[in-house]
């Protein structure tokens, strides 16, 4: 990598402030500045792979400023009750126009499952199934979604299998839209925080919602949980990883894509899980994210001229930015997606694929 180069992953410097800004505000700095148009890329997403193959990310847990959010997220609880819907309001309501042309023709906002599959929709379909296996999913069952989305989950798990489902949600946009979609289906979709739920279920489940409790909140959750979840119930959790447990997420996407986001790591969902929960299955899949934001990238891209007139074109630096970088965290293997099956202590093992 070099300043001025000709590979496709050098970055071409506009402004010669963008290197104080980088020093100050490291990758905080790198976000913004690239947002005001003070460096370009022409494959963002290869520059980020080969700065995280080299450790970027621990020599920037170094500095000051970094230290100065650690410390406020251990003095504070990022992800407490009064803030569960800055997220929603801030990220997920921003438009279904931008999620309609960005997303398959389901809406699944998260990793898809690629094995075997041709296209985006194949492979969130193909996701989707697969969760539906391994919580042995079947006619008549009660499943509890927390973090529904625009209800892709659910209405492809009551038209497949049969199953009745609650999701919950903090986005007003995306309730008024899965519920339009999950019209005549045995689906109900709630505006409310997932520790206000009650209810007996057959499963708990969340896909792509961990990654907004907080570390604070991991015990809290699997309370839920434990709460909602029949004694011979089944849970299920989709989320992003961390390959270290950390106490805070990264300055640029905490500040313009997911507020008071971060990633668990596995001693953090362990510790949580042990009380109450035995392990059955934690399979990882992190390499598909990699296509699966390309393909949304790509989808962006292509629909921009629609979208340019609502969003601007800062914004269209910011969304590129997230998903480009975000495909190059996965590509480098810095980051995991995993989707983990537990059951209460003492129970059978389940009776369902878990592969």
């Amino acid at each position: 990598m070099e300043v001025g180069g000709s590979n496709a992953w050098d970055i071409q410097v506009h402004d010669q402030r963008f290197y104080d800004r980088i020093i100050r505000d490291t990758t905080l700095g790198l976000g913004e500045s690239y947002m005001d148009g003070w460096w370009d890329c022409e494959a963002l997403d290869q520059l980020i792979t080969r700065l995280l193959r080299k450790d970027l990310d621990q020599k920037i847990r170094q500095s000051p400023s970094y230290a100065l959010q650690v410390l406020r997220a251990r003095l504070f609880n990022s992800q407490s009750y009064s803030r569960a819907f800055e997220v929603g309001i801030k990220h997920y309501d921003l438009g279904n126009d931008l999620y309609r042309a960005m997303l398959d023709k389901r809406l699944v906002y998260t990793c898809a499952y690629w094995k075997g599959a041709k296209s985006l929709d194949e492979a969130q379909e193909a996701k989707l199934d697969l969760v539906c296996r391994k919580i042995g999913a079947k006619p008549g069952m009660k499943i509890l979604e927390l973090g529904c989305g625009w209800g892709s989950f659910a209405k492809y798990a009551a038209e497949k299998y049969g199953v009745s489902v609650l999701g919950v949600t903090v986005s007003k946009e995306q309730v008024a839209l899965g519920t339009e979609l999950c019209k005549g289906l045995p689906v109900e979709l709630r505006l409310q925080d997932y520790r206000d739920v009650t209810g007996t279920f057959d499963a708990v489940i969340s896909i792509g919602v961990m990654e907004h409790v907080g570390y604070k909140n991991y015990h809290t959750y699997m309370e839920v949980v434990d709460r909602c979840l029949k004694e011979d119930g089944i849970g299920f959790v989709h989320t992003i990883g961390s390959n270290r447990t950390i106490k805070a997420g990264e300055p640029w996407t905490n500040k313009y894509i997911f507020p008071n986001g971060m990633l668990p790591s596995i001693a953090g969902l362990g510790k949580a899980l042990e009380k109450d929960f035995m392990m059955e299955d934690w399979h990882n899949f992190g390499p598909y994210y990699d296509p699966t934001l390309m393909a949304w990238y790509a989808n962006f891209e292509e629909a921009w001229p629609q979208l340019q007139p609502k969003y601007g074109d800062r914004f269209f630096r910011m969304w590129k930015y997230y998903l480009l970088s975000s495909a190059g965290g996965f590509r480098s293997r810095h980051q995991q997606l995993w989707q983990i099956v537990f059951t209460r202590r003492g129970q059978l093992q389940p009776d369902c694929r878990l592969s």
